[in-house]
């Protein structure tokens, strides 16, 4: 099982660093485009904010979110907050987020996520780490995916290269990183394409992030495509 000690105090000191971060900004740099295309910074605090209330929702047994639709209001509703609100809100609502987890239960359980994933309770806490972390880059704010912990990167790497295993539009991939580590994706048998570059570099084409792979190096065939996330 998952060390979910581990990743909720991971969770904390991510908070921490994103929230210092933020602070250096201001009410105009708060309204401009983050890296991620059609988001403003204010978009990413927004979502980061009702994201920890929708997994207090999930440990506390209620739907995460009431409806894409609704999720997606909520962002656009919050994220043209100034910076002293768009801050206040994701503190207290990661202190929400931890109070809950934080609560005596069942880890080993199954909980039901947005469209109708479902997980152990245990892999929520790296969950959130997930959405701290990658949306602390997303910012633009000099945060970067080679800023990332290194044990952070190889776990999400793994996460996603297990989501798009078994996928039959992806050729058997085999990832290989430059400090040794491997990961392996794709449709069944023997890896066809080998991909190769640093684990930022990896992590950015498996996430969707920063060039998308075009660093990478391939051997095999060309970078294969990945489905959207």
């Amino acid at each position: 099982m998952t060390d979910h000690v581990h990743d909720l105090r991971s969770v904390r000191e991510a908070t921490d660093r994103l929230l210092t971060a933020v602070a250096k900004l201001d009410n105009a740099a708060l309204a401009e485009e983050s890296l991620l295309p059609g988001w403003t910074r204010g978009h990413i605090l927004a979502h980061l904010a009702r994201n920890a209330d929708a997994l207090v929702n999930v440990f506390e047994g209620r739907a995460m979110y009431t409806s894409g639709e609704a999720r997606d209001a909520d962002i656009e509703r919050d994220s043209g907050r100034p910076l002293v609100e768009q801050s206040e809100d994701v503190r207290h609502s990661a202190d929400r987020f931890l109070a809950v987890a934080d609560a005596d239960q069942d880890w080993s359980r199954t909980v039901e996520l947005r469209g109708g994933v479902t997980d152990l309770a245990s892999n929520v806490p790296f969950r959130r780490l997930v959405e701290v972390e990658l949306h602390h880059v997303d910012l633009g704010i000099g945060y970067t995916l080679e800023d990332l912990p290194q044990e952070f990167t190889g776990r999400e790497i793994a996460f996603l290269a297990d989501r798009w295993s078994g996928r039959p539009e992806v050729p058997p991939t085999a990832l290989a990183a430059t400090d040794g580590r491997t990961w392996r994706t794709g449709s069944a048998g023997e890896a066809a394409v080998t991909v190769s570059g640093s684990a930022a570099q990896l992590l950015a084409w498996l996430a969707g992030r920063a060039d998308k792979g075009a660093a990478l190096t391939t051997t095999g065939g060309p970078l294969p495509t990945l489905p959207p996330l």
